[in-house]
């Protein structure tokens, strides 16, 4: 059996992430959805939830940034794409649209 289309070069985005036919693949062989990145400003409090959840995550997950070549790893284009350009900026950034979207919700109740 092949791997799916999410674990192979054609699943994925150059840029960083998984591109439509990688997601779809992940749907089809794990049923889960997954949803495309927020890469600008969150326009919604769920956006600003999912995009914080992402990047303090991401932010403290181990591995390097560069590979041996030199070339950017699946890591450092991801969080890229999310709009971080290291570690330690995705946990900052990540911490405060979490704290935005808390206030958010406070407000609302």
């Amino acid at each position: 059996m092949a791997t799916p289309a999410w674990q192979r070069k054609e699943g994925q985005n150059p840029s960083g992430g998984l591109n439509a036919a990688g997601r779809a693949s992940y749907k089809a062989q794990t049923g889960g959805t997954l949803k495309a990145p927020v890469t600008g400003r969150p326009s919604s409090p769920d956006q600003m939830r999912r995009k914080g959840s992402f990047l303090s995550r991401m932010g403290g997950s181990p591995g390097p940034m560069t590979d041996e070549k030199g070339d950017p790893t699946r890591k450092a284009l991801a969080l890229r794409k999310w709009g971080a350009s290291s570690p330690s900026e995705a946990k900052s950034m990540g911490r405060r649209l979490l704290e935005q979207y808390a206030r958010q919700k406070a407000d609302k109740s």
